[in-house]
């Protein structure tokens, strides 16, 4: 795919997600079979209007839209190969608009998903443009080589490219470029483009492939009239078979094969796709040979591997018998296991649903504590961040309220994965390791790693504010102490099926999202009315500042 920050954990910042897996249910809230390999490859797009940057284009030119975050991962990809074939086909047949998502906080300042660097990188391309939009696409792509250097190679990328870079940095370093930065971020706001990259192709989102052919076929079967000539050499794309083993009795599992294997439709044009149920002869024998485990399963053969994009899943693809390859997507139905919530009993022991111990420690059965509130989060996670900002203003909100922090990461090997790398799992390891040590400060040292960032940042220096013992920590830290206390923590997101952060489950059973405290009172006291306090309103004013949208 085109995507991921590591082998396991999945992402999605509008809520982070990782993939999960746990025992049958029928809650859809705990349902977390489309990871982030998809939530940030697949990101779906609203129609959006931006701007023309100018250049002069041939009748019937094609228009093309791309909204993009400058230090997204996924948003860079998008643009190194659609601006290659772009190049290819020729600039003069395309009318591109390329916008950029962040949030606009007035004054001048702006908020992105990834920080002031990305904000800065916008600008920069931005009056990059303004000053010379012939050079445009040559100037991010130059930058892109080394995106995690933005913004600030755009002075060298500039120069090679024989810009006015006086004129660049006057834009840059002034007014114009954050004026710049305000009109594109409002045609995106405007627009509802949250998704870096969001994509529109002659005004329709766009959800295909993301290499240079995938793009060059596109555009290709998007222009009407006469075709470019480069149009001419364009493959048609290699044709096979997948198979999705299913189970009817999974409520939430048809939804998931028709959004799952409509986005992989999108990576491979030429494949058709055949659905076999568990409950028949063939499905039972299919499962059995592959050993999938859990569905929906989604089996390629080898053929798949002489597709154009196989490059793209072939990390995600795990052997399964002597034929097949499925593909990892945190599928969690057991066809073999009791369902939870149906009222049946499915494993023919005698016990139904709740009764039946493979049931133990789902959310549906779970023991119901009044009044107790927990949240889900990866420690750098901007929503999750926001998540724990949030929490500040329930808890001040209520009188001596139960709550928890828990953490959303995976286990490989003798460590640790996390969305957003090892200096997360760190992060939450401190956390950890704060919590049980200085107890009395730890909420402290949370809402100021949450306010002030974790990512670059040393985390003594919150540690130092919120008077915590740093030696006790750093040892807790050093000695495995504090592996050992996440590697406990991360068991009961995995055992509740919760990817996203943050997650928030209320009384012990039931699960919501927010990252306002007003969303969070509301959902808490929806099932704890009686609770005082329940009656007040929260300001929403720490939702402000959230950075738009997500990268993916």
């Amino acid at each position: 795919m085109t995507k991921s920050h590591s082998k396991k954990i999945t992402g999605d910042h509008k809520s982070h997600r990782k993939s999960t897996k746990k025992q049958n249910t029928g809650n859809a809230a705990v349902w977390q079979i489309t990871t982030a390999i998809f939530l940030v490859l697949f990101v779906l797009s609203w129609t959006t209007h931006g701007f023309n940057m100018g250049l002069e284009t041939i009748e019937g030119a094609l228009p093309l839209e791309i909204y993009v975050m400058s230090q997204c991962p996924y948003g860079v990809q998008a643009e190194d190969t659609m601006f290659a074939a772009i190049q290819d086909i020729g600039e003069e047949n395309f009318d591109l608009q390329v916008e950029y998502i962040v949030t606009d906080l007035g004054n001048g300042e702006f908020k992105s998903l990834h920080g002031q660097p990305e904000t800065d990188g916008n600008i920069a391309q931005l009056c990059a443009r303004d000053v010379d939009e012939t050079k445009f696409l040559d100037l991010v792509l130059c930058m892109n080589k080394d995106s995690s250097a933005i913004p600030g190679n755009w002075k060298t990328c500039a120069e090679e490219l024989n810009y006015d870079v006086d004129a660049v940095e006057t834009c840059f370093t002034g007014e114009q470029g954050k004026e710049l930065l305000k009109a594109s971020a409002a045609k995106a706001t405007a627009a509802g483009a949250t998704g870096s990259p969001t994509i529109l192709l002659d005004g329709v989102m766009y959800s295909g492939g993301r290499g240079e052919t995938d793009f060059k076929r596109a555009f290709c079967n998007a222009f009407t009239g006469e075709r470019p000539s480069a149009c001419d050499n364009i493959p048609e794309p290699y044709k096979f078979e997948l198979i999705v083993l299913n189970d009817e009795r999974c409520n939430d599992c048809a939804a998931a094969q028709s959004q799952i294997v409509g986005q992989i439709s999108g990576l491979f044009p030429g494949m058709t796709t055949k659905t076999i149920d568990y409950s028949s002869e063939e499905g039972k024998q299919l499962y059995t040979e592959t050993g999938v485990g859990t569905l929906p399963a989604l089996l390629f053969t080898g053929d798949v591997e002489k597709a154009e994009a196989y490059s793209n899943i072939a990390q995600y693809l795990i052997p399964a018998g002597d034929t097949y390859s499925y593909l990892r997507i945190g599928a969690v139905f057991d066809p073999t296991s009791e369902i939870c919530t149906n009222n049946v009993d499915d494993t023919g022991n005698g016990l139904i649903d709740c009764a039946d111990s493979s049931c133990e420690g789902t959310v549906e059965c779970r023991e119901t504590k009044k009044e107790q509130l927990q949240v889900f989060i990866m420690s750098d996670c901007p929503h999750g961040r926001k998540a724990v900002e949030a929490l500040k203003g329930v808890n001040d909100n209520f009188e001596n309220l139960d709550f928890e922090i828990h953490y959303i990461a995976g286990e490989e090997g003798d460590g640790f994965t996390s969305l957003h790398g090892q200096y997360e799992v760190d992060e939450n390891i401190i956390q950890l390791c704060v919590n049980k040590y200085n107890p009395e400060v730890w909420f402290d040292y949370m809402y100021c790693r949450s306010t002030t960032g974790v990512k670059g940042i040393d985390w003594k220096t919150c540690a130092g504010e919120s008077n915590i013992d740093t030696a006790t920590i750093q040892t807790c830290f050093d000695n495995g102490e504090g592996a050992d206390l996440l590697r406990a923590d991360i068991k009961l997101a995995a055992e509740l099926g919760i990817g996203a952060s943050p997650t928030w489950l209320a009384n012990n059973k039931f699960t919501f999202g927010g990252i306002d405290a007003e969303t969070v009172k509301s959902n808490f006291c929806q099932y704890n009315p009686d609770v005082v306090g329940c009656e007040n309103t929260i300001p929403v004013a720490n939702t402000e500042a959230v950075p738009a949208g997500a990268c993916g």
